[in-house]
This record gives C-alpha cells, sequence and structure tokens, in this order.
C-alpha cells in the first residue's frame, strides 16, 4: 500500500521531478508534487511524495528528515489528513473588517473632513 509523505523546508527551485529524482533513492516512489504559489509561480517551500510501500516511506523519512539539501534542512514526515477547519472570512460580509463609518471620512464630512472656511 502506497504511503504519503510531507516534505518541508525544500528550496523555492524544487521541481516534481527535482523531488522524484531525489526521494527515488529510498525507493520507488509513485507520485511527488511541491506545492506552487498561484501568483508569483515558484515553489512554496513543501511538498508531498508518495511511495510505493510502508517500509519504503518510512526507509524515505529515515533518509532524508534532517538531512540538507540545497542549502536547506528537510522536515519529512508521513502526511496528515487535511484537518476540518472553519471557513474563512470573506471581505464585505456582515461582521466583516471596517463596519459602517460612513464613506471615506467617517461621518465627519467626506475627505476633509470639518468646517470649510469661505475666503
Amino acid at each position: 500500500m502506497a504511503k504519503k509523505l510531507y516534505v518541508g523546508n525544500l528550496s523555492y527551485n524544487a521541481t516534481d521531478d527535482s523531488l522524484k529524482q531525489l526521494f527515488a533513492d529510498a525507493g520507488e516512489v509513485t507520485s511527488a508534487n511541491v506545492i506552487i504559489d498561484k501568483m508569483s509561480g515558484r515553489s512554496r517551500g513543501f511538498g508531498f511524495v508518495e511511495m510505493a510501500n510502508d517500509a519504503e516511506a518510512d526507509a524515505a523519512v529515515e533518509k532524508f528528515n534532517g538531512q540538507e539539501h540545497d542549502g536547506r534542512k528537510l522536515v519529512v514526515n508521513e502526511a496528515r489528513p487535511l484537518a476540518d477547519r472553519p471557513p474563512r472570512r470573506s471581505f464585505g460580509s456582515s461582521g466583516g473588517s471596517g463596519g459602517s463609518r460612513g464613506g471615506f471620512g467617517g461621518s465627519r464630512g467626506g475627505f476633509g473632513g470639518g468646517r470649510r472656511e469661505e475666503y
């Protein structure tokens, strides 16, 4: 049975292929995925590797956890399922940020606020 591993503290230059090649030293790699930042298009510094069986996965954890790779100490352990989290707050919904201050200047009359002097 395949076992999924979490790999943290990866170099920002890491790719799926480089991760797969690295972990192939410990056994058969079923899949390797580096998590990519949507905005920058580069690695977010972590990924997941799926090993063909439990023995090879355990060997990979033993071999790579704490090992330096590309100048960074890897963190490798068995991946845990994503925990249930409360939904994220969205801006603009009731109870969100800002409340009802009444525009840019609150209740002080717009941008400048205060009294207006005529010359």
